[in-house]
């Protein structure tokens, strides 16, 4: 019965209250984590931050109702936090989005805000699910990956029928790179591909071009 009405003086909160707090954090944090995955996890270049939402959001939030409770306590962690160094990089910016919306979430919940927490994952569902319809029409830096090797004796004789085959195909090609290696000349393209464009066509169209079996060739199309 004494722990049933313990009190959190400073808040006014009891356990109830706190263990309301921290399950709408749980809440909070599987919608982070199913929206991670929905919008963003099927490219699979991140670090895996995700694996640390589920519990992060209810961390932070008890590490926020607790430091509400005391000034000396809040400076004194808040101080101790900026020394924490994590070795694991975040490969993708992206991934900073999913983080600041869980911290953001989680401090709105710990300080009672939950109006801004239910207009916050509103804000972010329709701007990634607007972002998620319109990326594949207007694609404006996502551009696809073409390699090609060839026999540094046989390059010069396609050359110039290779341009015009590119050109005829893609739009935006331009060669990054152009490497000789071992009696080998290696090709990389950036283009973006057309809304007709045909990965089988495609590749069938340059092998009949450079000869089959005679150039190695490489292609990365984005989502």
């Amino acid at each position: 019965m004494l722990l049933a009405q313990l009190k959190i003086e400073s808040l006014n909160l009891n356990l109830t209250d706190t263990g309301i707090a921290i399950g709408i954090s749980l809440i909070a944090s599987i919608i982070v984590y199913l929206m991670y995955h929905l919008f963003y996890g099927r490219q699979n270049i991140g670090a895996g931050v995700d694996r640390a939402f589920i519990l992060g959001g209810p961390a932070i939030t008890a590490l926020f109702l607790g430091i509400q409770c005391s000034i000396p306590l809040s400076l004194g962690l808040l101080g101790a936090l900026s020394f924490v160094r994590f070795r694991t990089p975040v490969k993708d910016s992206a991934e900073i989005g999913f983080l600041l919306l869980l911290i953001a979430s989680s401090i709105g919940i710990a300080t009672g805000t939950y109006a801004i927490v239910v207009f916050l994952f509103l804000a972010a569902l329709i701007a990634l699910t607007i972002q998620h319809l319109i990326r594949n029409r207007f694609s404006l830096r996502r551009y696809a990956n073409l390699v090609i090797s060839i026999d540094r004796d046989f390059y010069g004789t396609i050359e110039e029928g290779l341009n015009k085959f590119l050109g005829e195909r893609l739009d935006n090609v331009n060669m990054k790179t152009l490497s000789v290696m071992d009696g080998r000349v290696s090709m990389h393209y950036q283009f973006r591909k057309r809304p007709s464009f045909s990965r089988t066509e495609f590749v069938q169209g340059l092998n009949n071009l450079t000869g089959t079996g005679k150039a190695e060739i490489f292609l990365g199309l984005p989502d």
